[in-house]
């Protein structure tokens, strides 16, 4: 491999020893990333992204190098879980960072909307009795307020003109001019309620949106995924792999051979996926969670040997 990049400072110290080791278990084979490529079954921009820190290898990744390069599992599995917790609890506060600044945003709008329509007029001082019976007793003079009936209709145009500025700001925030949007903003989003837009660049799917479909190709893998359930089946490694911000998840195998099926099912939806010749681990198509904990996936080996996450 050429020389490395410094792994980026944020980094979890645990995750920064768990990818030095990486790095030196490939530095020790002398293996290339199009050596790892072939020889792992993982693509040659995955590990890019494993060794530089910027994706934390799966649990498969690590098994697979460890057979290349000869080296005992147990002491890199070890590393891998403590790099998993430090990622998701890393991932953990990204997401909560994340919804704060969307409740400061949506604050900071209906702010901007309460602002606009909120007093027609100042409040006016307190007039005291005696005042009140000289100002009735006078004439009124020229540039008194005009008549009730004018006022009225002053009010209602004001009133008119407010509500026309409230229906254009949600049509912009909304993005259509029916009920709909504004109906969909005023609950709490879900997997089946929200819509693609809003969710980050090359993100094409989210909830029901993607059931179906295939997680790289709508851009729910790389660094928006994390492992929500494993199991060892024979020499496979199950994965229930699940993105927050896609609202879907789905099943991976790992060390498979040619005809290793696998599956994922969550809320009576299940999808399927089978390796084929030349490949050593395949993924399902997504289902729609709500939460990590939904989703099971279960594999079915040629060996005849079966196994599920939960």
């Amino acid at each position: 491999m050429a020389r490395w990049k410094a792994l980026p400072e944020e980094l979890d110290p645990q995750i920064g020893e768990f990818t030095r080791q990486l790095r030196r278990l490939v530095d020790q084979g002398g293996l290339s990333a199009a050596a790892l490529a072939d020889r792992t079954g993982y693509s040659r921009t995955s590990w890019e992204r494993y060794l530089n820190g910027r994706l934390l290898a799966p649990r498969g990744a690590v098994v697979a190098l460890a057979e290349v390069t000869g080296t005992s599992p147990v002491h890199l599995a070890t590393l891998w879980e403590l790099a998993e917790r430090a990622w998701s609890r890393a991932e953990s506060r990204h997401d909560r960072t994340m919804e704060q600044i969307r409740i400061t945003h949506a604050r900071a709008e209906l702010g901007d909307l309460g602002g606009g329509t909120g007093t027609a007029t100042a409040d006016a001082p307190p007039v005291s009795p005696s005042s009140a019976e000289s100002l009735s007793s006078a004439e009124p003079p020229p540039s008194a307020e005009p008549p009730a009936g004018k006022r009225r209709v002053l009010f209602f145009l004001a009133g008119a003109v407010a509500v026309l500025v409230v229906l254009g700001t949600v049509f912009l925030l909304t993005g259509r001019g029916d009920g709909e949007g504004a109906g969909q903003a005023a609950g709490s989003p879900s997997p089946s309620a929200t819509g693609a837009a809003g969710l980050p660049p090359g993100v094409k799917c989210v909830g029901v949106g993607c059931t179906g479909k295939d997680a790289e190709a709508m851009g729910c893998g790389g660094d928006l995924v994390t492992t929500a359930g494993t199991a060892t089946v024979g020499a496979a490694t199950l994965e229930v792999r699940y993105s927050r911000t896609c609202g879907a998840a789905w099943g991976r195998i790992t060390g498979a051979r040619p005809g290793d099926r696998v599956r994922v099912t969550a809320d009576g939806e299940t999808r399927r996926g089978a390796a084929v010749a030349g490949e050593t681990y395949t993924y399902t198509p997504m289902v729609a969670v709500g939460r990590a904990g939904e989703a099971e996936a279960c594999v079915s080996l040629v060996s005849g040997r079966t196994g599920c996450t939960r």
